[in-house]
């Protein structure tokens, strides 16, 4: 046979329908995967090709580039494991000292194009040594469509220049559990380690993968980061990560967001955290004094489930505007009154005659700062 001809039906190695022509270190028969699965590349393979299945999963950890930070872009540790980045815990064993905030990441040739990355510092002049953890839990929903399947975990990571862990060691952990939209940092039920990967890290972006097999009982996922510090923090002790994925097979495909868009990734992070930012935002509602008045705030996104509270950048971030378009005044306080899972209703305080309103009169609350901010909390696993 001539280099580079079709293999006659005599010497060919296909035997079934669907087979594809490969080859090792000969041609060789790449054999027909099943229905709906994605032929890709794996260098392990002798052919360089494998069938796998489940691809066209989603991957479900949403904004796992860093691009949306709706509480700010800085969050230090505080008591009850606060939220940073959209959807990513911090918490810290017993003490304080840690911060995570959002960089740019500068890097075209070490990683995709992700713009962000979320950096986990401890503080400089930091002398604890406890554990601290960056964790994303998955809510049940987004979790069961991949009970019972072999999954490989990737993510991108580089060190500071101070980075104290031994070794430079960053402990990654996928958990499984078999409650229902509970949060790994309050423990699920049968919390389970599946797989888990010690990265070496370098002042350089890596990529780092692990494999694990989810159960096919277990009802939740959670990725997990673990560091130990040693010693005094210098001004560079932390580590920056992005590029969160889970595949469904053995091999760590190109990076891809939650949604693969900007807007979508938004959206899905408004499914936990509802948010009303900048300028010129207007909410209709009704005098029930002369001092307050309560409006009917629309969510964009449907929450997860009802909102219970607010918190609001600052009260002086609105004014107040009667129905007759009287020159508005400045707010006391703004607060959460009731919300169900389509809208909210806030309330503002005035002072008394800024501007004249009455009971039972229509008035305007609106945010006249660009960096006015009403964040609907209470969503969150």
């Amino acid at each position: 046979m001539a280099t580079g001809r079709v293999p006659t039906t005599a010497n060919s190695p296909l035997t079934a329908k669907g087979d594809l022509f490969g080859y090792s270190t000969t041609q060789a028969r790449v054999a027909v995967g099943s229905d709906g699965d994605t032929l890709v590349a794996d260098s392990a393979a002798s052919t360089g090709l494998r069938w796998s299945s489940g691809t066209n999963l989603d991957n479900p950890i949403i904004n796992s580039s860093m691009q949306i930070w709706q509480r700010g872009t800085t969050s230090a540790d505080s008591a009850g494991s606060p939220y940073t980045a959209d959807r990513w815990q911090l918490s810290r064993s017993s003490t304080s000292g840690a911060t995570v905030t959002r960089q740019a990441t500068g890097d075209t040739t070490n990683l995709p194009s992700i713009q962000y990355c979320a950096r986990v510092q401890r503080n400089s002049g930091n002398t604890s040594t406890n554990l601290f953890y960056f964790t994303q839990t998955i809510e049940t929903a987004n979790s069961i469509p991949f009970a019972g399947k072999s999954l490989t975990v990737s993510f991108y990571a580089r060190a500071g220049a101070n980075y104290s862990a031994a070794s430079s060691i960053l402990k990654v952990e996928l958990i499984t559990g078999t409650g229902s939209d509970q949060n790994v940092v309050t423990g699920l039920t049968s919390q389970t380690v599946i797989g888990t990967r010690n990265a070496t890290l370098t002042t350089t972006w890596q990529r780092f993968s692990f494999t694990a097999t989810m159960g096919a009982t277990a009802t939740q996922l959670a990725f997990a980061t673990t560091t130990a510090p040693v010693g005094t923090a210098g001004a560079a002790d932390y580590f920056e990560i992005t590029g969160v994925q889970i595949d469904v097979g053995s091999v760590a495909l190109p990076f891809r967001t939650s949604t693969g868009t900007l807007q979508g990734e938004l959206a899905a992070c408004q499914r936990y955290l509802p948010a009303i930012s900048g300028l010129n935002n207007s909410f209709q509602g009704m005098a029930t004094s002369t001092t307050q008045v309560y409006a009917p705030v629309i969510f964009a996104v449907t929450p997860r489930v009802a909102p219970t509270g607010i918190t609001v950048s600052s009260a002086g971030h609105f004014i107040l505007i009667n129905g007759s378009a009287t020159a508005g005044t400045g707010v006391s306080t703004v607060a959460f009154d009731s919300a169900g899972t389509t809208s909210a209703t806030i309330g503002a305080t005035i002072t008394a005659g800024n501007p004249t309103i009455a009971a039972n009169q229509p008035a305007f609350i609106r945010s006249n700062n660009a960096s006015s901010l009403i964040l609907f909390t209470g969503c969150e696993l």
